[in-house]
């Protein structure tokens, strides 16, 4: 991926959400890694509700098994067209639901360095 125009996917679900075995976040990702995306990166919310309106927070007095999962898809539109389907049939086969944004954004850098 070069600098310039791209695209973020934004992925909203719960952390126990499961399909068969595996987390929802976790085949997400591997379904990104596998169609090639630039990166992914999975961020654990502390506090968050969504269709259903129910409050999940980490407050020590209100533990919850089930904080908010966002995933965070960054590539060309034309590879994150072709995954929103896929992520789709994904949040669809849990069966708990979700959320899907998609933004414009500018790729400053992008690269690694070899330590």
């Amino acid at each position: 991926m070069q600098p310039g125009q791209a695209k973020l996917l934004r992925v909203f679900v719960g952390e126990i959400d499961k399909i068969g075995h595996q987390l929802l976040y976790e085949a997400i990702v591997q379904t990104a890694r596998k169609q090639g995306t630039a990166g992914a990166t999975v961020l654990r919310g502390i506090m968050g509700y969504g269709a259903s309106s129910i409050l999940h927070t980490a407050k020590l007095i209100d533990i919850s098994e089930d904080l908010p999962i966002v995933v965070e898809i960054v590539d060309e539109e034309e590879k994150i067209n072709q995954l929103v389907p896929m992520v789709q049939a994904l949040i669809d086969q849990c069966g708990r639901g979700g959320l899907m944004t998609v933004e414009n954004l500018t790729v400053i850098f992008y690269g690694h360095k070899n330590r």
